[in-house]
Formats: C-alpha cells, sequence, structure tokens
C-alpha cells in the first residue's frame, strides 16, 4: 500500500457513501484511478466490505459481554471447535467467536437487550453440550472502539 491507498481508505472511512468520482476530485486524480485502487484493496482482501456499519445499541441490544468457553476435549463425537463454532453462529447474538489459548478454548464477543436478557444469551449458548464451562465479563463502556485504519497508517 503506498500513500495514496491510505488517502483513499482514509476517505471511505469517513464518508463511505462519497462515490468514486467525488473520492477523485477530493484526492486530485483520474476516476479510473480511484476505481482500480478500490479494485484491487477489494480482490487483495484489505476492503472486506462496503457494507453499513450496524450499531447493536441502536439496534436494542446495549449490553456487551465477552465469553470465554471451555470445551469438552475427550469425546470426539461431539466435533470440538468447528462444531460449537457452528452452534454459535445459530445466535444473532453472538457477534464474532475466536479460538484462543489460556484458560478457555473459545472466546465470544455477545449482545443483549439487558442484563437480564444475556442471561437468556447465554443459556443458549450453553446448550452445546461440548461446552463445559463458561465465564462472562460484561463491558461497561467501550473506550476504543474496533478500528483497523491505524493498521493502514502505521505501515
Amino acid at each position: 500500500m503506498d500513500d495514496l491507498d491510505r488517502r483513499l481508505l482514509a476517505l471511505f472511512a469517513a464518508d463511505p457513501r462519497i462515490g468514486v468520482l467525488q473520492a477523485s476530485r477530493e484526492l486530485g486524480v483520474a476516476r479510473g484511478t480511484v476505481q482500480a485502487r478500490l479494485d484491487k484493496l477489494a480482490d487483495s482482501g484489505v476492503v472486506t466490505g462496503w457494507g453499513p456499519d450496524l450499531s447493536p445499541e441502536a439496534l436494542g441490544f446495549p449490553v456487551t459481554a465477552f465469553l470465554s468457553l471451555e470445551i469438552r476435549q475427550d469425546r470426539v463425537e461431539l466435533g470440538g471447535h468447528d462444531a460449537v463454532a457452528g452452534h454459535l453462529a445459530t445466535i444473532p447474538e453472538v457477534l464474532e467467536a475466536h479460538t484462543i489459548t489460556g484458560a478457555g478454548d473459545l472466546w465470544a464477543r455477545v449482545v443483549a437487550r439487558s442484563n437480564a436478557d444475556l442471561q437468556r444469551v447465554i443459556d443458549l449458548v450453553l446448550q452445546d453440550p461440548a461446552i463445559v464451562r463458561s465465564s462472562t465479563v460484561i463491558a461497561l463502556a467501550t473506550q476504543i472502539p474496533y478500528r483497523v485504519l491505524p493498521l493502514a497508517h502505521s505501515g
């Protein structure tokens, strides 16, 4: 990535609806250059989507929690990480899940309508028989939201 790519990414991150023509004007380059750069960034996997970023809070899910899940290791027929991930993917309130090192096996970020509703979400997660234990931490405030753009500017 060069400086033009970084400026292009910053421009579209700040105003995703800007359009290729307006971006070319603001960057002082040809429209075709902007389109080619966007295509290259998408084809290489740097840009992973153009959809709107959604706010769980605005959708009615103001509670965020992190679940550390321990998976039963002694019963192969239960399927392990992939099977548990498949189960988690069926729960809309599970925003992401990662295999981790440390005390747990899987980490999941979940949202809920309230603290009481969080119990319902946890109960749904624990319906998978391969999960033997969970630990939950509730987020009180977001200090730094999920971000990637600073990485593009660091290199």
